[in-house]
């Protein structure tokens, strides 16, 4: 089961680090004295049933996972859950869905076109995870629309089935006495972090400290021109013991601001 999960990241990370160059520049830089762990990937859908957290979902539970956590983001207006594997070295996996009937008519009708464009093949099936945008090629005008009332129903609507982000687990990283130690590491390597909340979010009161960089500048193709927007980003974790263990949860005041790692400014 091990060579499958691995296979499935491996294809994730090869589609991520195009929208995401400069995970594969931190990757690089900390993997000289390190392996890196990974703690989870997380993923972005609509709450339609034909694409939603569960069909996604299906995928890892073919390889294994189970759903262990069920969250919910009253100021982004998503639900997600997280997944874990038997396997303590498989990566955790996050996904979250977008409650569509919380937003405009407006939104809700372009979304559900949106999805009605998705090929019949594709509704339900396991493979959703690895498809990337599925609708036609997106306008300009309408991603600004849509980042009007959700930067989240805008990236979605950018950029479809995909991993959102990879994470790295801290705790398990050679050379850094915890999360603070890396952020400055990355500061004093330019990379650009995510303030929105502090630069780090959460802490030993929570069980779990979070951080990110600021997602990838990408060119994309729209209907008018090119345009640059925000793509994929790294986050970095470090988790506390509770009850003897590792904390596996996540922590839905803290994912608010890493959320904002895609915000456009």
């Amino acid at each position: 089961m091990k060579n499958n999960y691995n296979e499935t990241f491996l294809k994730l990370w090869k589609k991520y680090i195009t929208l995401c160059p400069s995970a594969l520049k931190i990757h690089d830089l900390l993997s000289k004295n390190s392996v890196i762990p990974n703690d989870h990937i997380a993923f972005r859908t609509f709450n339609d049933p034909r694409v939603d957290k569960r069909v996604l979902a299906s995928h890892f539970e073919n390889l294994g996972y189970t759903i262990e956590g069920d969250y919910y983001f009253e100021e982004k207006k998503l639900n997600a859950i997280h997944m874990e594997h038997s396997d303590p070295e498989a990566p955790k996996v996050f996904i979250s869905e977008l409650i569509i009937s919380e937003f405009s008519s407006g939104l809700q009708d372009l979304v559900k076109k949106l999805i009605e464009e998705i090929p019949i093949t594709m509704y339900g099936n396991p493979q959703l995870i690895f498809q990337g945008r599925l609708w036609e090629t997106p306008t300009y005008s309408v991603y600004e629309k849509l980042r009007e009332e959700s930067e989240y129903a805008a990236w979605m609507y950018i950029y479809g089935f995909c991993a959102n982000h990879f994470t790295i687990l801290v705790n398990h990283l050679d050379g850094f006495d915890g999360l603070n130690e890396l952020n400055e590491y990355l500061v004093q390597n330019d990379f650009k972090m995510n303030f929105s909340g502090g630069i780090i979010k959460g802490g030993p009161n929570v069980w779990l400290e979070q951080s990110s960089i600021m997602a990838d500048s990408i060119d994309v193709r729209f209907k008018e021109k090119i345009y640059t927007v925000p793509g994929c980003y790294y986050e970095f974790a470090y988790r506390y013991e509770k009850d003897g263990a590792l904390f596996n949860g996540f922590v839905t005041q803290s994912a608010n601001k890493i959320f904002e790692s895609t915000d456009k400014k």
